[in-house]
């Protein structure tokens, strides 16, 4: 997609930056390439990737033009690599701001609101939204992560390496389907797919899961939606319920701590969730036993299919 000014043949190119190396061949007939904006760039999980276009944009300007990148994002976990490239070690090319929705004229009084919603009931959220702030999660509940570009493939071949197909069902919230695949002689789960939407019916669910081609896969899903289990059933999906119990959550969490997490770079909502997923607080700010519920979505996803995998059909969270 591309937008031209017919009286100065200028143009704006809109692209994706899914593959890095997409962008390097990225041209115009007319003049050269000077000015980037890259919006929600959280989303590039990968330096190399960004390295890729910087090295793009390329050629002598016309006099009185410049070349410049410019960088919009929400700084969702204190580990990115933008913060310790930009904020942490600038040079003097480089020009950091920090906004909030304060700045924003153009806000009305239901948008305000959100925010002043945000600030009550989500604190921490609200931190990295509201305020613009790193977010450091307190109490961060996986630490072992890594996000690391592998061949799906190559890892599937491991000898007994196993695979899982998981679902956790939302509506306002986000539907999370994860997939994942587990090295137990390794210790490690491998995070390679995803999918995260919010207002879809089950039917629009199972048309996803068919288009992403794992239509003939078994899916375990949230076991406290037996209704939405059946109609993806009734979609001709392999759906089944998780593993039940009330210690099920932390007995899950213990599980999965003993493993090392890759998340594949493309996953970017899992990982933006992995990287606040929390304990959760009492009323004196102190942590507790049960994890928060924001940023849960994705992670009790991947929950229920490693407890599948990995515990005997005879045990019982009870």
């Amino acid at each position: 997609m591309q937008i031209t000014r017919t009286d100065t043949g200028q143009k704006i190119l809109f692209r994706g930056l899914d593959d890095g190396l997409k962008i390097t061949s990225i041209s115009v007939d007319k003049g050269v390439l000077c000015w980037v904006w890259i919006e929600e760039a959280y989303e590039i999980t990968n330096e190399d990737d960004f390295n890729k276009l910087d090295l793009s944009i390329r050629g002598e300007v016309p006099e009185g033009y410049f070349k410049q990148i410019t960088l919009t994002f929400n700084p969702w976990s204190a580990t990115s690599w933008l913060k310790a490239r930009f904020f942490d070690t600038p040079d003097e090319d480089t020009f950091v701001k920090t906004t909030t929705w304060q700045c924003n004229e153009w806000l009305d009084e239901s948008d305000r609101n959100i925010f002043l919603k945000m600030q009550k009931n989500n604190p921490r959220r609200y931190r990295i939204e509201g305020e613009g702030e790193w977010g450091i999660a307190e109490g961060l509940i996986y630490t072992n992560v890594v996000c690391e570009d592998f061949n799906v493939d190559e890892i599937r071949a491991i000898p007994g390496i196993k695979s899982a197909f998981n679902l956790d069902f939302g509506f306002t919230d986000p539907n999370a389907f994860v997939c994942e695949m587990v090295d137990n002689a390794a210790m490690r789960i491998y995070i390679f797919d995803e999918w995260y939407q919010t207002g879809v019916t089950n039917k629009i669910i199972a048309e996803q899961i068919k288009k992403m081609g794992y239509g003939g896969q078994k899916i375990i899903c949230d076991n406290a939606e037996p209704k939405s289990i059946a109609e993806l059933q009734d979609e001709g999906i392999k759906a089944e319920p998780s593993r039940k119990g009330k210690d099920s959550v932390n007995h899950g969490i213990q599980l999965i701590q003993n493993y090392q997490i890759v998340v594949h770079p493309h996953c970017v909502e899992f990982k933006k969730e992995i990287d606040n997923y929390c304990w959760g607080k009492d009323k004196d700010g102190k942590l507790t036993d049960k994890p928060d519920h924001e940023f849960s979505h994705g992670m009790d996803s991947m929950r229920y299919g490693v407890t599948k995998l990995l515990l005997p059909d005879a045990f019982s969270f009870d």
